[in-house]
């Protein structure tokens, strides 16, 4: 018994030193982080597994040098694909980006990796062409009598089609930088401007309720006006080419809180689709050939052509202002890459179409964008669930527009609060805030390589932003008052810009 005590007595002061010589919790996360910062900062090789944007294992574990750029890492994969052409890879660890070496990118990271295991680094196929910023206004191009609400390009990006408060729908010559026709018809405001995806039409919506058809190479109307609204019309979304080859068909959305469905050869309205409460502000026809309509009325309502309800998302707050799909650029074009090749048949173009919306979804559903006045972005998968995919917060103030990246990465929000932020389109993570302009942002637009974009805003300035860096890569001033419509070429060539000072203006690199 005397001995057991002894024992005793001799290991209370040992064990009463060790933990008087143990650092509290506290200390402990304050000194690990600069333990591990020294070990990165010294360590000279890091074993790395190379994996792709699905967590497929692409090689064997490599013993690779902590000082690796992006630019010797993409050649590494190019060389264990055994592509026959180089092609340009970014490359994350943890959600972070890679910008300049592999040591950088880990010793940016919130949640520290353990130089212990193996680190994972996912690769992602960026586009191969790259479009160049644009950097000067070459032409400024007067007309318009009122203030310039909308502006778009066609698909192959040689023309340009404005509508504005003085009724009038401007098609423009993008190389000349010219007015070719001026279209007349509407009785009150233009708000909204689409091409078909074959850019053999566009279609105009105004405060008058009614749609007109116009031909982009005489300017003349095609056919009679589209009547049956109430109320002005707000959104116009036209049929994808790879499941209509004629692109004769488009859905409309009006204040009035019906969805009409059209035939352009005929003028007639096939289907009125009408379970809103509210007025439908924004719309979508999906790659999957559902309808989707966000309204006043706080819900997204998901519809078959044929007109039947599919389903109603339900999670906003307050009114919904903005709708994007992940596939909108490539609905957008349809068979028109940023080549511009053409087609001898429309059956030929459809392949090529359906080729194009299959390579842009990856074999995952099509990713729906919402934004609200709640100050929130929701992200869907409408075909598949009804449930959110992921919550969005952040802005201060009504999100105005959103925006996915063509290669459907990359999610651009612009709000009322002055800012543009980044998101990831599959997850929803915050990844970037983009502050420069002095008051609203109005829209925002993406180059065709994903790789920049540009927002304009109620302070009479353009901003091109660099995804990469997620800062500003130039500021163009150069209207004279506030900034409502901007669009960036499908051929990435040049930018189109429509402001309440009444001018066009063409921005080139």
């Amino acid at each position: 018994r005397t001995l057991s005590f002894r024992l005793i007595m001799t290991k209370v002061p040992a064990a009463a030193a060790a933990i008087a010589k143990a650092p509290s919790a506290k200390r402990s996360r304050l000194v690990a982080p600069k333990a591990v910062n020294e070990e990165i900062s010294t360590r000279k090789n890091i074993i790395a597994q190379l994996q792709n944007e699905e967590g497929q294992i692409t090689g064997s574990q490599l013993d690779i040098p902590m000082d690796i750029t992006a630019e010797q890492l993409a050649a590494l994969v190019n060389d264990i694909l055994k592509n026959e052409e180089a092609v340009p890879y970014s490359f994350f660890i943890n959600g972070q980006e890679i910008v300049d070496g592999l040591r950088d990118a880990i010793l940016e990271l919130k949640d520290r990796l353990s130089t212990e295991h193996v680190l994972p680094i996912v690769y992602h196929p960026q586009a191969v062409f790259k479009v160049k910023p644009v950097t000067r206004c070459t032409g400024s191009m007067p007309g318009h009598s009122e203030a310039v609400l909308s502006a778009a390009f066609n698909p192959r990006g040689d023309q340009v089609a404005t509508g504005s408060g003085d009724t009038t729908v401007r098609i423009w010559d993008c190389f000349t930088e010219t007015p070719q026709f001026t279209c007349k018809g509407h009785r009150s405001w233009i708000l909204v401007i689409t091409w078909s995806p074959d850019g053999s039409k566009i279609a105009s919506g105004g405060m008058d309720s009614e749609v007109r058809l116009w031909c982009p190479k005489t300017g003349k109307q095609l056919g009679k006006e589209l009547k049956g609204h109430s109320k002005w019309i707000t959104s116009v979304a036209w049929e994808p080419q790879h499941l209509n080859e004629e692109c004769d068909r488009l859905a409309t959305g009006s204040k009035d809180g019906t969805v009409r469905i059209w035939n352009v050869n005929t003028g007639a309205c096939e289907v009125i689709l009408s379970s809103h409460t509210n007025a439908v502000q924004c719309l979508r026809w999906g790659g999957e050939g559902l309808l989707y309509s966000g309204s006043h009325d706080r819900t997204i309502k998901v519809w078959t052509p044929e007109g039947k309800l599919v389903r109603t998302l339900e999670g906003h707050g307050h009114w919904i202002n903005t709708m994007a799909l992940s596939t909108d650029h490539v609905l957008r074009t349809g068979a028109t890459d940023h080549l511009g090749k053409q087609f001898a048949t429309k059956a030929l173009a459809k392949e090529a179409a359906l080729e194009r919306y299959n390579t842009s979804r990856g074999g995952k559903p099509e990713r729906l964008a919402t934004g609200s006045d709640d100050f929130t972005i929701i992200l869907w998968e409408p075909s598949a669930s009804k449930k959110p995919v992921a919550r969005l917060t952040g802005h201060q103030q009504v999100v105005n527009q959103i925006c996915f990246s063509p290669d459907g990465r990359y999610l651009a929000s612009a709000s009322f609060d002055k800012s543009v932020k980044i998101w990831d389109a599959a997850s929803g993570k915050f990844l970037g805030n983009l502050r420069g302009h002095v008051e609203k942002v109005y829209q925002v637009c993406w180059s065709a390589d994903s790789r920049m974009l540009i927002s304009g805003s109620k302070d009479s300035t353009l901003k091109v932003w660099d995804l990469r860096t997620k800062k500003l890569k130039l500021d163009l001033p150069g209207h004279a008052d506030e900034v409502y419509a901007v669009d960036w070429s499908p051929d990435g060539e040049r930018v189109v810009s429509g402001s309440k000072d009444r001018l066009v203006k063409i921005w080139r690199t």
